[in-house]
């Protein structure tokens, strides 16, 4: 497969660049893997799509102050940084732009002198390795000194920073939401629960992984960066019986997607525990866990989409995502969402 069999063209006025009030008035196009028969409805008629003993898996992953601004030490060159993942005490893997101003050995000077970056190492993707002083310092001040790490192509500020959160955000560590939750309200989430749908989490630290773009031409040579996740036992127990006895489990999201199937064995049973994860989902992989997705509208040529193509097909994802653009549906982290039944 080539990447470019995974592109689409979008209208850039479609891509939405703040959520909408409330968070469950967002539209949800409902695709139907089997009649391929679309739907279009709104967010909260989300239960009218499920049932009592279906289990919902969210992502309770809290994205960090991940963006630090600073200025290169003797020359005083802008430097931005994005952190990806701890490493250990006091040392990040993270993206730097521009990354040629910072070789192995330099240094960034941070939140007007409160930190200071040195370049250890760089990464195989391209980034670097960054011991932060004084030691124990970067995670007490990054409130402080971090900006919420908001995608490339929303150029509005967010007035509120926790609309780049999910309700239910709680294990700090992401470098992006796992936006398909972000369309949770707990009024929705009582109902559901209300409904006899066991509502569980597990931990995703969306990172380079996730939104990292795809720069080989076929497909199946890209390599996923590992990404920390962590699956508790009630959740595995939750989904493990949910297969055992036939019903469904929904994934909400596409990270959660790719947990369930990275800690699942070969008859679906899901291992509570935590490690990193590279499992790459492309058109062709056999689904042991996930029986139903909910996911926003993803960018062209992204693992993202890929991943959604491996579920429903890509020719259905294809023609449905040219269905929404027809319908003028909003695309990416605070667009609409997309329910795979």
């Amino acid at each position: 497969m080539r990447v470019s069999d995974f592109d689409y063209e979008l209208p850039e006025e479609l891509i939405a660049q703040e959520p909408v009030e409330p968070r469950d008035a967002a539209r949800l196009m409902v695709v139907h893997r089997v009649s391929g028969r679309v739907e279009h409805r709104v967010f909260r008629d989300l239960p009218e799509y499920l049932r009592a003993g279906d289990v919902l898996v969210l992502n309770d992953t809290r994205v960090i102050p991940a963006r630090l601004f600073g200025a290169k030490e003797g020359t005083g060159g802008r430097v931005e940084v994005l952190l990806l993942r701890r490493l250990a005490p006091d040392v990040w893997e993270a993206l730097v732009r521009p990354g040629r101003r910072l070789p192995v050995g330099a240094r960034v000077v941070l939140g007007g002198g409160a930190l200071v970056a040195t370049a250890v190492d760089r990464t195989d993707a391209g980034g670097r390795v960054l011991r932060f002083e004084p030691p124990g310092e970067l995670e007490r001040r990054l409130p402080e000194v971090g900006q919420m790490p908001l995608p490339p192509y929303i150029r509005r500020q967010l007035q509120d920073p926790e609309r780049y959160q999910t309700v239910f955000a709680r294990e700090e560590g992401s470098a992006a939401a796992p936006t398909a939750g972000l369309h949770f309200t707990p009024a929705l989430l009582e109902r559901i629960g209300a409904m006899g749908v066991e509502v569980v989490y597990l931990t995703l630290h969306v990172g380079l992984g996730t939104f990292r773009p795809v720069q080989v031409e076929r497909v199946e040579e890209h390599r996923m960066h590992a990404e920390y996740y962590s699956v508790p036992p009630a959740t595995a127990a939750a989904v493990s019986g949910a297969k055992r006895e036939g019903r469904r489990v929904v994934a909400v999201g596409t990270t959660v997607a790719r947990t369930l199937e990275a800690a699942s064995s070969a008859d679906g049973q899901v291992a509570p525990g935590h490690g990193w994860t590279d499992l790459f989902i492309y058109p062709g992989y056999r689904w042991k866990v996930v029986d139903a997705l909910i996911t926003n509208f993803h960018l062209p040529r992204s693992t993202l989409l890929m991943l959604v193509s491996a579920f429903l097909g890509r020719e259905r994802t294809l023609a449905a995502y040219a269905e929404a653009v027809r319908e003028r549906y909003r695309f990416f982290s605070f667009g609409d969402a997309m329910l795979i039944l």
